[in-house]
């Protein structure tokens, strides 16, 4: 299987950055769209202010038990909805990503997992508003009982040879199926944080 680690849902590169912010969150001061390296950005005339777009951090988790992987269903109001995917979510400023990661499931599954292993890190181009960079984790569940919340209004073991319901994103599609093929225990976590 060839591996994927970066996925488009449109031609970025055929899209000029852009942002809805004009005014410097340090002083007001009305921002211009300046070249920075290869791209542009808005800096502030006023005190040098940059501000710099960048992608939303992710975790989601590939939660196995025997040869079964849980899916949840997107609600209908969140970007994605009625598709099935990963249960995972971004990351806060305050967290790491393993502790994200446990929050995420619990708040979307109702389950406390062990983080088992680091599968992938993926990219995820969505729109010219949503980059995504996301730590694919795989995981067991250690207690709870099944109960969707958060943005999933459904959750279901999946055979993890398929078929799987309309799914929410490529990146998700691929991790499954590469994970089928090869069995992959991904990298190791710190051990401090594979557990709630």
């Amino acid at each position: 299987m060839e591996i994927k680690q970066i996925f488009e849902s449109y031609e970025r590169r055929k899209h000029e950055a852009f942002d809805t912010w004009m005014h410097c969150p340090k002083c007001g001061a009305r921002c211009a769209l300046l070249p920075s390296g290869r791209s542009k950005r808005l800096r502030c005339p006023q005190c040098g202010f940059v501000l710099y777009r960048n992608p939303s951090p992710g975790v989601v988790a590939l939660i196995v038990r025997d040869d079964m992987i849980l899916l949840g269903k997107r609600a209908q109001n969140v970007y994605k909805g009625e598709k099935w995917c990963l249960p995972g979510g971004f990351v806060e400023f305050e967290e790491d990503f393993l502790s994200a990661a446990h929050r995420e499931i619990r708040e979307e599954t109702g389950l406390s997992i062990k983080i088992l292993s680091i599968l992938s890190v993926v990219s995820n181009f969505f729109s010219p508003e949503l980059h995504t960079l996301v730590v694919v984790l795989l995981a067991e569940k250690i207690s709870g009982a099944l109960q969707p919340g958060d943005d999933m209004v459904e959750l279901e073991w999946f055979p993890l040879s398929g078929p799987f319901s309309l799914m929410a994103f490529e990146a998700d599609e691929h991790i499954i199926a590469r994970y089928q093929q090869t069995k992959l225990a991904g990298a190791p976590v710190d051990p401090q944080f594979a557990f709630p």
